[in-house]
């Protein structure tokens, strides 16, 4: 490993989670990486005024700004409060009408469902929901409401696994791992949570970084690496995750690594 990447292992630090650091930096980093899977779905949906989107999971709001930029009114639901704060000031403070009249729910889909008008769009763009919560969802949606769910494309075809193995091989082995999507397990959860399937797509989403710090605090951000450092402790959790980065490290000091997303289209 180089010197440059040691000097920067003591530099970082990852920031606890639920902190204001650990928000801004998904915020101002990572987020951002996932717009062209966000403007591919809205394109297909055609996504704009009279559409009523309720994003689950939907964490700091850029997808919700996207929308809400193309004249959606938008409800945004997300169980971090810290995470959803920094979503209403993005929403209310965009200067657009449909930004400021945003909803946001502290909890769960079905509450945020009972709280807000009838969704003619879900969209699950950050972690999918489980099978009986997605069940009862679509029960509660009731009938034609579309509904996204998106995920990880094949595990070959994305450049950032090595990185994100780091997490998953140092973790604890009852912990979480990345939710790598097998050819046919986007359409396996939605027919189980009783979804009409209508069609599918792939949108490449590189995760493309100014350097190698901004790289790592992306990835720190994303909170898939908190189980490796209770499992171990950060410094090694932050050396292994830098050499898994420094083959993506490009001359001018950028690091980038093209991935794949896929993402399904059904019906309640």
């Amino acid at each position: 490993m180089t010197p440059t990447l040691v000097h920067r292992q003591h530099r970082t630090r990852l920031p606890a989670a639920g902190s204001a650091a650990r928000v801004r930096d998904w915020a101002k980093i990572q987020e951002r990486m996932l717009v062209p899977l966000y403007e591919a779905v809205y394109e297909r949906m055609e996504t704009g005024p009279g559409t009523r989107v309720l994003g689950l999971g939907c964490g700091t709001g850029l997808a919700l700004l996207l929308a809400a930029g193309r004249g959606a009114y938008v409800h945004g639901a997300d169980t971090d409060a810290t995470r959803l704060e920094f979503a209403g000031r993005r929403l209310h403070g965009s200067g657009g009408a449909a930004g400021r009249e945003a909803r946001l729910t502290h909890g769960t889909a079905l509450e945020a469902v009972s709280r807000g008008e009838p969704p003619t769009l879900v969209t699950a763009f950050g972690a999918l929901p489980e099978r009986e919560e997605l069940l009862r969802l679509r029960k509660t949606l009731g009938r034609g409401v579309a509904v996204v769910l998106a995920g990880w494309g094949p595990v070959e075809r994305c450049a950032v696994a090595p990185a994100l193995r780091v997490a998953t091989r140092l973790a604890e082995p009852a912990e979480a791992r990345p939710d790598w999507c097998g050819r046919d397990d986007l359409e396996e959860l939605a027919v189980y949570g009783g979804l009409r399937l209508e069609g599918s797509g792939r949108v490449a989403c590189p995760f493309g970084y100014a350097d190698m710090e901004s790289a790592v605090r992306g990835l720190l951000s994303t909170g898939l690496y908190d189980s490796a450092v209770r499992a171990t402790d950060q410094e090694q959790v932050l050396k292994e995750l830098m050499e898994a980065l420094h083959p993506h490290l490009r001359a001018d000091g950028t690091v980038w690594m093209p991935n794949l997303f896929r993402y399904v289209v059904a019906r309640t």
